[in-house]
């Protein structure tokens, strides 16, 4: 079982070199995949192809991740949380959020190290301003990234969200946001090669619609958060 104790992470820990390489080689590989989605943003909605979005990063730096866009424009003050059957996202949109697509931009930020392929996801700016407790900042202590342990068990998470934006938004930051972030933490606490690759391929399993999370692999992981969950309700009450 992955431990859920806390170890001393290095702050200067960065994106692997062999991460940067085959998130370098993937953009070259998928850049088909990119044009062909790129018309299909521009026939659905007027606009740009990317959709810039203010993350926060290692030691909470704040940088720009890219996606592909797939919500209508200028809609995004609605709220930063964007439930499945949100009115905002336009058809061909749904498409690429469904095959997961709209993350592809994001090898760029792996290739300049803003980001890794295993690692917890970044958060919304405002989100971790105002939002995370003490023990939640752990998780920056690592490079943020395309997949983890949190994105794995909630592959599907805009389904349990209200479609309203500000509804999603409390829902969120209330209920799965610390279930996340504590998945996100059995990543930081047992971080290795081995671990990583693992992930990347229970990632890809997952898209193609196997539910990775009830394997043993998930089973433990979700054993290891509910620890650490455990713990921090034990400071709160203690």
């Amino acid at each position: 079982m992955p431990s859920a104790s806390r170890p001393k992470i290095p702050s200067a820990q960065r994106t692997p070199v062999w991460q940067r390489a085959v998130a370098l080689l993937g953009l070259i590989a998928g850049s088909p995949i990119l044009g062909a989605a790129a018309i299909a943003i521009k026939k659905s909605d007027p606009g740009p192809v990317l959709y810039r979005a203010a993350r926060s990063g290692m030691d909470g730096h704040p940088f720009v991740m890219f996606k592909l866009r797939t919500m209508r424009q200028h809609t995004d003050s609605f709220g930063s949380i964007t439930a499945g059957g949100d009115a905002r996202i336009f058809p061909a949109g749904r498409v690429l959020r469904k095959l997961k697509l709209d993350e592809f931009p994001q090898l760029a930020n792996v290739v300049v190290g803003q980001m890794s392929l295993v690692g917890p996801r970044p958060e919304a700016v405002d989100i971790v301003a105002d939002h995370y407790l003490p023990w939640m900042m752990e998780t920056l202590q690592v490079p943020p990234g395309i997949t983890g342990p949190g994105s794995l068990h909630y592959i599907e998470q805009d389904k349990e969200l209200p479609s309203d934006p500000s509804e999603a938004l409390r829902v969120y930051v209330e209920s799965l946001l610390p279930r996340k972030l504590a998945y996100e933490l059995v990543y930081v606490r047992n971080r290795s090669t081995r671990y990583e690759l693992e992930l990347i391929g229970r990632t890809i399993l997952g898209v193609l619609g196997r539910r990775v999370e009830d394997e043993p692999a998930g089973l433990r992981e979700t054993a290891s958060a509910q620890q650490i969950l455990d713990e921090v309700h034990g400071r709160q009450v203690s």
